[in-house]
């Protein structure tokens, strides 16, 4: 059975503690270099963050001017957030991705950190209608995805070993054909002791991203292989999506 809220305790304990470890600083400001760009920012604009995790993104652009919102479920996640060194800088909201109570109020918007995809069709729908109500008329809104179906299925492996610092993790994949959704079962070791997790990933085409957008009120302006603007294609393991709120 699918679990449709997996995510909601799924960030916890040596999940966070490797998701610390797995992206550098100098990742960071890449992505932050390209939302700039993409989402034409400009110092004083509010920017909504969606889901934020440890803030990295909110944190970054706040320090090069943005009023940064960054909305996370995980209240660990948002209490280390608010708790960094520049943590003052941002607004921080412990709430659901689809929590967003805002009309009209930002700037630019952005789900980068590859969690689009977490919520089912339905939960997406709900998700990108909150993003774009909370969103100005032509402001921008950019996302990136790794579980895109031009992406993930043409290079799609049963078993995948990773390291990441002191912890060494198994990820073995199973597509659901029907629900259209990859269930990943997680097992993390560390210092001889192991803990198992599930995880569950939505798998849409571009075509089923597009009309998301659509009906949400977000136009597409560009689909991107790479932060480099590198238009996608077939098997591309990254897809970044830029729109703009009609």
């Amino acid at each position: 059975m699918m679990d449709s809220r997996w995510y909601e305790h799924f960030f916890e304990g040596v999940v966070l503690d490797m998701w610390r470890e797995a992206v550098p600083a100098e990742q960071t400001r890449a992505e932050a270099n390209f939302l700039d760009r993409a989402l034409m920012l400009r110092p004083g604009h509010r920017v909504l963050d969606v889901p934020c995790g440890l803030g990295r993104h909110s944190l970054e652009l706040a320090s090069r001017g943005c009023r940064m919102t960054g909305v996370d479920v995980s209240p660990q996640m948002i209490a280390e957030a608010r708790g960094s060194a520049a943590g003052e800088l941002v607004e921080w909201r412990n709430a659901e991705m689809r929590d967003l109570p805002w009309a009209a109020e930002f700037d630019a918007a952005f789900c980068f950190g590859n969690s689009f995809g977490f919520l089912d069709a339905e939960g997406t729908r709900s998700f990108l209608k909150a993003v774009s109500r909370a969103l100005k008329p032509g402001a921008r809104f950019a996302l990136d995805y790794g579980m895109s179906a031009e992406g993930i299925l043409p290079r799609l492996r049963g078993r995948e070993w990773a390291q990441v610092g002191d912890i060494l993790f198994l990820e073995e994949n199973r597509y659901h054909m029907d629900e259209g959704c990859l269930e990943t079962v997680y097992t993390f070791i560390r210092d001889g002791k192991s803990c198992t997790q599930s995880g569950f990933h939505w798998v849409y085409t571009v075509r089923e991203v597009r009309q998301f957008m659509h009906e949400a009120g977000l136009e597409v302006r560009e689909l991107l292989k790479s932060l480099d603007g590198e238009p996608f294609e077939v098997g591309s393991p990254y897809l970044v999506v830029v729109a703009e709120k009609a």
